[in-house]
């Protein structure tokens, strides 16, 4: 994929079907669990920086 696609406008998606903090919470702790390195990657192409994708990862 060569657009980027901003954490607002995941966020914005996430939330238009339904989505709150919490279910938002488990979605990345599943996509953690299941698969750490797509995690990880998913992260750096959405352009955060590394200390913030330590962040999300720890918890």
């Amino acid at each position: 994929m060569k657009h980027k696609v901003t954490v607002e406008e995941w966020v914005k998606r996430f939330r238009a079907i339904g989505l709150d903090d919490a279910a938002m919470h488990k979605w990345h702790e599943l996509f953690e669990s299941e698969d750490p390195e797509g995690h990880q990657s998913f992260l750096e192409w959405l352009g955060l920086p590394p200390e913030r994708i330590r962040e999300i990862r720890q918890r």
